[in-house]
Order: structure tokens, then sequence, then C-alpha cells
């Protein structure tokens, strides 16, 4: 999916637990885990209101867009570390 989520970034940076942010965001540990992981389908902007004004950020530190590489493609980087590890 072309949206990546870094809850995880932000509880680092403010030194918080998901049991935690859970709590004070009014949500159970497992969904947090499920949006946290990416695996979640959507997300209620209550919910990512209550997220931002637990860790004091804007939605945009919690939710990234990636472009989608086409199917068999690699990363550039990756495909010549790859090619340095054959050659290597």
């Amino acid at each position: 999916m072309p949206i990546s989520v870094d809850i995880d970034v932000m509880l680092a940076r403010r030194k918080m637990s998901v049991g935690e942010l859970a709590d004070r965001v009014g949500i159970t540990p497992a969904n947090l885990a499920v949006l946290k992981n990416g695996r979640a389908k959507a997300v209620r902007f209550a919910t990512l209101a209550a997220l931002c004004e637990v860790l004091r950020c804007q939605p945009g530190d919690l939710l990234r867009w990636e472009a989608e590489e086409p199917e068999g493609a690699e990363e550039p980087e990756r495909a010549e570390r790859a090619e340095a590890a054959v050659d290597g």
C-alpha cells in the first residue's frame, strides 16, 4: 500500500509505549497495532486527531505516501547492492 504509517517513529521520539498511547487515545492496543503496522484499511479522522493531540504532532508526521513500484521492479539501490555482493 502506498501509505506508510510512522506511529512507531513518533512513539520513539516521545518515549511512549504502545499501551500508553492506546490508553491516552482511547483505543485498544490491538487496534493501535493494526494501524501502527500498516494493516488498517481506514482510520477515522477523530482517531487521527486524538493521535496527533497525544503525540503533539501533525497528521503528516504519522502518515506518508510512497509511490508503489511496478511488480517485479527493484529499487535501484537494492539492485546495486545485490550486484556488488555477487561481484564482491
